[in-house]
């Protein structure tokens, strides 16, 4: 029930929509400033990889540690534009309601990366604001962009699927 009320009422609607703009202005110009200021992750990824979420005496994440440590730490140039790029499209998507609940998943995503490294800040209340935009779908993207965008997707993945027809195929 309260499903459906999330994804098919109007007022609904207009309360995401306004919960949107608000998570997609925080995106947005996190991601601004990243890029326009200049953005150098490799501070940040040393930090958490010296200083580790733990669970007593055990690493709470150790897999992610070893990800930053053999991964992201040694591309930082690679992180230094995705991070920046990652938050400024999040923003744009949410606030224009443009592929909104994907947009809304890529933020989570940043989200729990940000919270694994150790980083509380807004994060838990960024995820808990996405989690009500990603349940609700088509109807969180509604007042936007995703009214005239998502039927053009609709149509061309029916027509995509339509030409994926599989022919038998003879065995002689």
């Amino acid at each position: 029930m309260f499903n459906q009320l999330l994804r098919e009422n109007n007022i609904v609607a207009s309360i995401l929509t306004v919960i949107r703009v608000y998570l997609g202005w925080h995106w947005l110009t996190a991601g601004w400033g990243k890029l326009f200021n200049g953005f150098d992750a490799s501070g940040f990824l040393a930090n958490a990889i010296a200083n580790p979420v733990t669970s007593g005496e055990e690493l709470a994440y150790p897999l992610y540690v070893k990800f930053i440590e053999s991964f992201a730490l040694p591309n930082a140039e690679l992180i230094n534009i995705l991070v920046p790029w990652g938050e400024f499209l999040v923003g744009l998507g949410l606030i224009l309601g443009c592929l909104t609940t994907y947009a809304a998943f890529f933020g989570m995503v940043m989200n729990f990366a940000f919270l694994m490294a150790g980083t509380i800040s807004s994060n838990p209340w960024d995820i808990l604001l996405a989690i009500f935009i990603a349940v609700a779908g088509y109807n969180a993207g509604k007042f936007g962009l995703d009214r005239f965008i998502m039927p053009i997707i609709g149509k061309k993945m029916a027509r995509n699927k339509k030409k994926e027809v599989v022919q038998p195929v003879k065995i002689t």
